[in-house]
């Protein structure tokens, strides 16, 4: 099932962390893939992104230095197509973890989300 789930996170995170301590403790398993190292592609952001039900905008960390690098002038008259490549390019723009599995695509960590994607997997 690990090749079902994939986990794009930041060992720096500890969003990220919480996020897989949920799924270990649930013994639920993934696939990490560091996403300062190996952001999402500008398919993969188009795909998962029209899979998560949120838009682009969501998908931006805005704590993060990266996004303040940019401004929120800047990130505020940018396309989403704009914001897409951006995403693909900094990977710590990008709002974390991203959880991808086959029936849904979930950025950050929200437990009742988690919750809802492995009901059958209890502590």
């Amino acid at each position: 099932m690990s090749d079902d789930i994939l986990v794009l996170a930041y060992s720096g995170c500890d969003t990220c962390k919480k996020a897989l301590k949920w799924l270990e403790a649930r013994g639920v398993s993934y696939k990490t893939r560091p996403i300062v190292d190996q952001p999402p592609t500008v398919a993969e952001l188009r795909q998962w992104i029209a899979q998560s039900g949120v838009s682009v905008r969501k998908w931006l960390n805005t704590s993060g230095q990266s996004y303040r690098a940019l401004g929120k002038e800047k990130v505020d008259a940018a396309s989403d197509a704009e914001l897409v490549e951006w995403l693909a390019k900094d990977g710590k723009l990008v709002k974390r973890p991203v959880l991808v599995t086959k029936q849904a695509v979930t950025v950050g960590f929200k437990p009742e989300a988690y919750e809802a994607l492995f009901p059958l997997h209890r502590p």
